[in-house]
């Protein structure tokens, strides 16, 4: 298949493109290489994609409907795995505007292109969209009237406009909401990858709320298993829940990420934060059932990767900063 990534350059997105060339799919990753985070190391992130002759990257903003269109109407592509949205619950409060040009106006001009192309779409959504609700498991048939945040407002919306283009022209589309993913390459502001670089420098991380609040932290590995099966099985209009189904506590979470660094944290109580949810915990019955999706990732096991994975990016940026040239070195010219 020849498959478009949107947001090719992210934490997720830099997996799924190597998994998908790995599987000899051919892969057009689209990425507007915004700062919400460093873009130099989004473009570490797709090192090995920029390797692949079945590759190609395309720097392009997921509102500029000329150059969505060229990748995706004239690019005959068979697939769309629309992953690009300007993410995080707290920034979202601050800018909710952006939040909302880019997370909704951005995936209409996809399904747009989608609709012109008439191929399949699999949309990014997020466990936000199931706000406080009391019941869990969270199930896709639970109700996700009730969003606190805008950007779960924003998920919600375009799994909505997903649903309108769906039943006006048959697109088919799933949309898979992602429960807290974690792993190498994770966004820095991320508690994880935040709180191992604080407790490995020796400094305080803040903690919001008194440490019972849990996550239902997943996997990458298991996130791009269950992408591929939806990409794989994608027909008619469904949601799945993409989660590992063992919610942790924060605390207890702060607990494991000591033990995988072998350092304690000196934690600063902070209140909780307006737009966190209490809890996540997935219902993965559906995504078992339909996509054949068996998470297996146990949160020691995916705490000690990423500690690997942490410590040897450390280890190379210390050394690409000591084999450096001074400041007063002469400047050379390679031919």
């Amino acid at each position: 298949m020849k498959i478009v990534v949107t947001g090719a350059a992210g934490f997720i997105g830099s997996h799924l493109c190597e998994a998908l060339l790995h599987a000899n799919h051919t892969v057009v990753g689209l990425d507007c290489f915004d700062d919400f985070y460093d873009p130099n190391v989004k473009r570490r992130n797709l090192r090995s994609a920029l390797d692949h002759p079945g590759f190609e990257l395309v720097e392009g903003d997921i509102r500029d409907t000329d150059c969505v269109n060229r990748v995706i109407v004239a690019g005959d592509v068979d697939a769309v795995v629309h992953l690009a949205a300007r993410a995080g619950v707290r920034p979202s409060i601050e800018q909710p505007l952006l939040y909302e040009d880019v997370n909704v106006h951005g995936t209409l001009v996809i399904l747009e292109a989608c609709r012109q192309a008439a191929c399949q779409l699999i949309f990014a959504s997020s466990s936000s969209v199931y706000g406080n609700n009391k019941k869990v498991p969270f199930a896709e048939t639970d109700p996700v009237d009730d969003p606190i945040s805008p950007y779960a407002a924003t998920k919600k919306s375009g799994e909505l406009l997903c649903h309108t283009y769906h039943h006006l022209y048959r697109i088919p589309t799933t949309c898979l909401r992602f429960f807290t993913v974690y792993g190498p390459r994770q966004r820095p502001d991320l508690a994880i990858h935040k709180f191992t670089r604080l407790i490995e420098a020796g400094e305080p991380i803040p903690v919001f709320g008194d440490g019972t609040m849990e996550r239902d932290f997943t996997y990458i590995d298991d996130i791009i298993d269950g992408i591929t099966r939806a990409i794989d099985r994608c027909e008619g209009y469904r949601i799945y829940n993409l989660g590992e189904s063992s919610p942790i506590a924060l605390g207890d979470l702060v607990t494991a990420i000591e033990k995988a660094l072998g350092k304690k944290a000196t934690i600063t109580q902070k209140p909780l934060q307006p737009g966190d949810v209490r809890r996540t915990f997935a219902d993965v019955t559906a995504a078992t059932r339909d996509l054949g999706y068996q998470p297996t990732t146990a949160i020691d096991t995916g705490l000690t990767r990423f500690v690997e994975w942490f410590r040897a990016e450390a280890a190379n940026a210390t050394s690409e900063h000591s084999n450096a040239p001074r400041s007063d070195a002469p400047c050379r010219v390679d031919s």
